[in-house]
């Protein structure tokens, strides 16, 4: 029986795995800020309070997306 499946087929398969964490890393970023324009507008004096955790919480965000384009950049290497 053949193989039907080469081992660069699986690579590009599992990169393909690896990236999808992204798709809701940018639903998150998305559900992110819209809950923080929501609570800046309801309660204008806390916008400094509010930003200074806003970039925090982004930062983190994002590093997970980064994260999973290291490790699917490092796959195809």
């Amino acid at each position: 029986m053949e193989n039907l499946m080469s081992a660069e087929a699986f690579k590009y398969i599992s990169v393909a795995l690896c990236t999808l964490p992204m798709a809701v890393v940018a639903w998150g970023i998305t559900k992110f800020w819209m809950s923080l324009f929501d609570n800046i507008a309801r309660n204008p004096q806390a916008n400094k309070e509010l930003s200074g955790y806003a970039m925090v919480g982004f930062a983190t965000i994002e590093a997970i997306a980064l994260y999973c384009l290291v490790i699917a950049i490092m796959m195809l290497l």
